[in-house]
């Protein structure tokens, strides 16, 4: 399998599963509340976080935006997405504590002018999001930035990720198998979809997990995701639509051990006597078979 490099570390192959907490916009409009998700994905190991950048009058329609909704930020559901929205001086602020807490980051974009904004921080990549994976233009755009491109596959079919493929190219291409459905079921993961994809289009594949819990994940690792992506919250209850679908500071850092734990297990695949069983071997083995080498 080919690997992609997301800033200096490489993914993909044999290399060490690369974690992000995904904080999108469960920061809820607040810059105190992000930093305090990037001190928990740091404190868990995270490789990465990631938020979402959208130009609001771009992405949704005058009467969506018109549409009633009670928020915090207002009456209107405008209101609210203008709410979550962070500007230049806040991107900024969240540049440079992740460059201070060593932890990378980047951007799902849902329009060229997200791109052309994130772009400004020089990211080490970019995520496509499931809702933007038929977005030709938006694809064509991002990817003439010349960074690692992370494909997001919900609410997609196999067709429809191969014409995005084809738009994108290979080269320095990450595609995550994800269902768009939040929180999502046990039933509707379909985690066998990962080596599908791998055998298909022969580039890195991943993991974006919207389920409540942490065994999916970590399986997803076992069987093959060079990336789990989950959302991180401070908590479940909080307002916001992502939040129930999110992982806790404690649900982050059991992911983040049981993955390492999980790739430690794994081994190489070459079947040994192992130095510490041959005491053992001694104590229990009535009939010895052939001689051990080395023994």
């Amino acid at each position: 399998m080919s690997e992609v490099k997301i800033g200096n570390r490489p993914v993909g192959g044999r290399h060490p599963c690369y974690v992000i907490a995904e904080i999108g916009i469960n920061h809820n409009g607040d810059l105190d509340i992000a930093k305090h998700l990037i001190d928990v994905a740091v404190a868990a190991g995270c490789d990465a976080v990631k938020f979402q950048k959208r130009t609001v009058d771009v992405v949704y329609t005058p009467e969506e935006l018109a549409r009633p909704r009670e928020n915090p930020f207002g009456a209107t559901n405008g209101d609210l997405k203008r709410g979550l929205e962070f500007g230049h001086a806040e991107y900024h602020e969240i540049d440079a504590y992740c460059a201070k807490k060593n932890i990378a980051w980047f951007a799902s974009c849902w329009d060229e002018a997200s791109v052309d904004f994130i772009d400004h921080f020089d990211p080490p990549a970019y995520k496509i999001a499931s809702a933007s994976l038929t977005d030709d233009d938006l694809l064509r755009h991002t990817r003439a930035k010349g960074k690692a491109i992370i494909l997001s596959t919900g609410m997609s079919s196999l067709e429809q990720i191969d014409h995005a493929v084809q738009v994108l190219g290979k080269k320095d291409l990450i595609i995550l198998h994800s269902s768009s459905t939040y929180p999502a079921h046990y039933e509707e993961l379909n985690l066998r979809v990962i080596p599908v994809l791998a055998q298909q289009f022969d580039v890195p594949v991943g993991y974006s997990g919207h389920e409540t819990g942490i065994p999916s994940s970590v399986a997803a690792a076992a069987i093959g995701a060079c990336v789990v992506e989950r959302h991180l919250t401070l908590d479940r209850a909080m307002w916001g639509s992502d939040h129930a679908a999110s992982l806790e500071p404690n649900g982050i850092t059991r992911l983040v051990r049981d993955i390492r734990l999980v790739e430690t297990s794994m081994g190489d695949g070459v079947k040994r006597v192992l130095d510490r069983e041959k005491p053992v071997i001694e104590k229990l083995r009535r009939v010895h078979g052939p001689r051990i080498q080395g023994a």
